[in-house]
């Protein structure tokens, strides 16, 4: 089956100063899906949405958005794409009716079209009741969705929601995944950077790890998972002297590890024999090992194994992005 594609990039590269940004990166993303960009801080992940929907120039490379070149036809990309950020861009002193309201008018609808539009974004966003107070009322996860259906005024065919999550709280978090995974069920194209692991596990349909301005890997969230190991066996220790042994046994077989709480994790693939024969090796006297537990490798093992880093690790290294990247 050939996949019609929303986004097409191949080899972007960007540098600000000396600092190479972006290195060479290709991205596909299909009509009508849920495409993650998971990085830390400073991997290029912003650089990279910013290109995309034309706000920042390329220095090397081709990208295409809604079947349009980002530089040559600027304008008919921007017509068909929105964008929205990590801090919400609407107007605290109105309310949450007046900024869609307002949204519609410069998007070039009627008044009576605004709002019929104003009314229907609210009540998608399940924002109906809250549509009469001022924005400065809301909390952070309803001034969020609030931002994203003022984004979806013009009836975009490309989303893209840059760390869109980032300072809520888990429950705010989980409320926007919905909407999210709603805007894909309705047949948009959704391409979402994220530091989450979860998120991007729990929305995309296809994920790219993105690590120093470079993709290292890409696929569904499954398909990278099975690139480490299946499984994952986690060890919870007795005592100091039992980890620090341990962790001289296992070495870089070690997906992570947590010397506060005396745990560390090594990929296996869930048989009983691999099991019993882990245990023995690290553990041959029965006095070492407390606790253990096997559960689904996650994409933070996979991040781990493909950069040796975790992404919070990754994330102290990194250079920043330079502001407004």
């Amino acid at each position: 089956m050939i996949h019609e594609m929303a986004v097409e990039a191949s080899g972007l590269r960007k540098s600000y100063g000396k600092v190479q940004v972006l290195q060479g990166v290709d991205i596909g993303v299909r009509k009508g899906s849920v495409f993650a960009l998971l990085g830390p801080n400073g991997s290029g992940k912003t650089t990279t949405v910013r290109i995309l929907s034309t706000l920042t120039s390329l220095d090397g490379g081709e990208a295409k958005v809604a079947g349009f070149d980002v530089t040559r036809e600027r304008r008919k990309v921007r017509q068909r794409i929105t964008l929205t950020g990590q801090q919400a861009a609407i107007d605290k002193n109105q309310t949450g009716a007046e900024n869609l309201y307002m949204m519609a008018r410069l998007s070039g609808l009627s008044r009576a079209g605004a709002h019929e539009r104003a009314r229907y974004l609210l009540e998608r966003f399940d924002l109906t009741e809250a549509g009469g107070r001022r924005l400065g009322t809301y909390s952070g996860g309803m001034a969020r969705r609030l931002d994203l259906a003022a984004s979806l005024v013009s009836s975009p065919s490309v989303v893209f929601l840059d760390e869109p999550t980032t300072g809520l709280d888990p429950r705010s978090r989980q409320a926007l995944w919905g909407v999210v995974a709603d805007l894909a069920a309705s047949g948009l194209t959704v391409f979402l950077t994220t530091q989450y692991l979860e998120e991007a596990d729990r929305l995309a349909d296809r994920v790219a790890l993105l690590d120093g301005g470079k993709v290292v890997a890409e696929g569904t969230p499954d398909e990278l998972k099975e690139r480490v190991s299946g499984q994952r066996l986690d060890l919870e220790l007795a005592d100091r002297d039992a980890f620090e042994t341990v962790l001289g046994l296992l070495g870089d077989r070690i997906a992570e590890q947590d010397r506060d709480l005396l745990t560390i994790g090594v990929a296996t693939d869930g048989s009983a024999h691999r099991v019993r024969s882990l245990l023995d090796e690290v553990d041959p006297d029965r006095d070492r090992v407390a606790k253990f537990s096997i559960h689904s490798a996650t994409l933070d093992d996979v991040f781990l194994a493909l950069t040796g880093r975790t992404v919070p690790d990754a994330e102290a290294g990194e250079v920043k992005e330079t502001a407004g990247v």
